[in-house]
């Protein structure tokens, strides 16, 4: 038995991958269309069906989408972006590549989502800010209805990061639906996968025929519409200054295959989500994920705050750097066990270019700051086998005890 236990192995998550991804990628191979064509198209429709969006661009990645769908609101030099403080770096690079400005927010540490109490707060003393891009982080929507409500008395634009947002509701009400755009990953960390890859999502036909054209160096028909209309021998107009965003046809064909499995991946996250809730609601020195009344969570992570069994209700930076390093030890546990563990994501303020440019103090962003420093992500993958969570658990225990 402990033989067994030294050999098993646990990742952070699993693509679910199969035969029918494999045929699937070949057919572009042979037909010779590997660039965005029908595949794509396919995808892209697939997935705003799914979503209730009116369009969807399929694209090089989330930060990609991010960066185009800025762009298409007319966000620039000048103008400034509010994103949370708590995200993946991207969020606030996709602000920078327009030569607009970020402006931090802390985050509520229940549930990872930027603090909207203090949305208003910072929109009134600065008129210089054009948008808010909430991230929907770990599958969790942050407080869209609120948020929108803000951007429609302060005449703002919103587009929502939802990288890890896949099948993450409030309501009947998809992720990304709620902003004037939506942007998604499809990395391997995330529930459907194409590699690299991305989404943007809209409901104004403006801004999609902008992003159609942006994605595509700015021209103004794509490949795809120039091999089915007469003429696609010559080559279109240019109109804008745009970009090569192009998700390619086996990107595309991953895509539709991924969707096609979206049920079995989903409910299987969701099940080892809440197997974890039922393990872990008596371990002291863990809080499990929260959702709100009426939000369905996507499980892109499955991210717990790790308290040593303190209570953080009134957090220190003395007290957040001093749970960090027990945190840090219980992580190098389970990582000896072979049990792989991530922190949820960084708190970008801390990170060095943005601190050295706005001369940023880690505690400036307190809640942020003990995400970085407090959260763990468990492993999380549909298909997770009945021994391989029993050995997660018992070495979790173990380790804390």
């Amino acid at each position: 038995m402990e033989l067994e236990a030294k050999e098993m192995n646990i990742p952070i998550t699993k693509t679910i991958f199969g035969k029918e991804e494999a045929e699937a990628i070949v057919k572009p191979l042979e037909t010779g269309w590997v660039v965005q064509g029908p595949n794509v198209a396919k995808f892209q429709e697939i997935f705003a069906n799914f979503t209730g969006a009116k369009h969807a661009h399929a694209t090089t990645s989330c930060t990609t989408a991010l960066h185009l769908g800025l762009e298409a609101m007319g966000i620039g030099r000048g103008d400034k972006v509010i994103v949370p403080s708590f995200t993946y770096i991207a969020s606030a690079n996709a602000v920078e590549y327009t030569g607009a400005e970020v402006v931090f927010c802390d985050i509520d540490l229940r549930t990872f989502n930027i603090d909207e109490t203090k949305l208003e707060e910072i929109i009134k003393n600065d008129s210089s800010i054009k948008a808010i891009m909430p991230v929907n982080l770990f599958g969790l929507c942050a407080n869209m209805p609120y948020i929108m409500e803000l951007a429609e008395k302060y005449n703002l634009k919103v587009i929502e990061d939802s990288a890890c947002g896949f099948d993450g509701w409030i309501g009947n009400r998809h992720s990304g639906t709620f902003g004037d755009v939506g942007c998604f990953s499809f990395h391997p960390r995330k529930s459907i996968c194409t590699g690299e890859g991305g989404m943007l999502i809209t409901n104004s036909d403006e801004i999609a025929n902008r992003v159609s054209q942006l994605k595509d160096h700015g021209a103004s028909k794509s490949d795809l519409q120039r091999h089915k209309e007469r003429g696609g021998s010559l080559l279109p107009d240019f109109t804008m200054r745009g970009y090569n965003y192009r998700m390619t046809d086996m990107q595309g064909a991953l895509g539709v295959c991924q969707m096609e499995k979206k049920e079995y991946i989903m409910s299987g996250r969701r099940e080892v989500a809440s197997r974890y809730d039922t393990a872990l609601k008596d371990i002291s020195q863990l809080i499990t994920p929260f959702t709100p009344k009426n939000y369905k969570h996507g499980y892109q992570s499955y991210v717990c705050i790790f308290t040593d069994g303190e209570d953080i209700s009134n957090l220190t930076k003395e007290q957040i750097d001093r749970i960090n390093i027990k945190r840090n030890i219980f992580m190098e546990k389970l990582e000896e066990k072979n049990i792989a563990t991530r922190q949820g994501t960084h708190a970008v303020h801390t990170l060095r270019y943005y601190k050295d440019k706005n001369l940023f103090n880690d505690e400036d962003f307190l809640n942020s700051y003990a995400g970085d420093r407090l959260s763990i992500a468990l492993p999380l993958y549909a298909g997770m086998s009945d021994e391989e969570f029993e050995y997660i658990i018992s070495n979790i225990k173990e380790a804390l005890a």
